[in-house]
């Protein structure tokens, strides 16, 4: 390996590669290095921080969307299981209205109970299981109509 006269050495890019130090095409000052090894730093920074905030698939918000995605579908299911409750009610089975009310119950409970109506249909839910176990399946029949208003009205537009 020769260095040059001048005491200047440059660097020799082959194939992208730094190969050696001699007389070359590009030169490689101290400032140059420098420079090149901040930008580098700073570059590598950006994208470790901004790459976990960039959505993996599509648009953002997928897991939020998911989230409210589950509680609709648990208000869907609340309600065809207090509807079900309902039915049978109205048809004098005190037990079944219960199996369904019960189902209802844990449906309506995961589908964001933090909504007015979702809560008041809870509340109604729970008393129509109360008498339903009492088998008072006219009043549990009541209270599950009353729920199946307020569990339709919670649902997301």
């Amino acid at each position: 390996m020769k260095f040059p006269k001048d005491g200047r050495c440059y660097l020799v890019v082959n194939g992208g590669l730094f190969t050696s130090l001699e007389k070359g095409k590009m030169p490689m000052r101290r400032s140059t290095t420098q420079l090149a090894v901040t930008l580098a730093g700073v570059l590598a920074v950006v994208v470790t921080t901004m790459l976990p905030l960039q959505p993996v698939f599509g648009g953002g918000g997928g897991a939020r969307r998911d989230v409210l995605r589950q509680e609709e579908q648990n208000l869907k299911d609340a309600l065809e299981h207090v509807e079900e409750a309902v039915d049978h009610g109205k048809q004098g089975h005190a037990e079944v209205l219960l199996t369904h009310a019960e189902a209802a119950l844990q449906h309506a409970l995961q589908g964001g109970k933090d909504r007015p109506h979702v809560g008041e249909g809870i509340a109604h839910l729970k008393e129509a299981i109360e008498h339903g176990k009492a088998g008072h399946a006219d009043v549990a029949t009541k209270h599950a109509e009353t729920a199946v208003m307020h569990l339709s009205q919670g649902k997301l537009r």
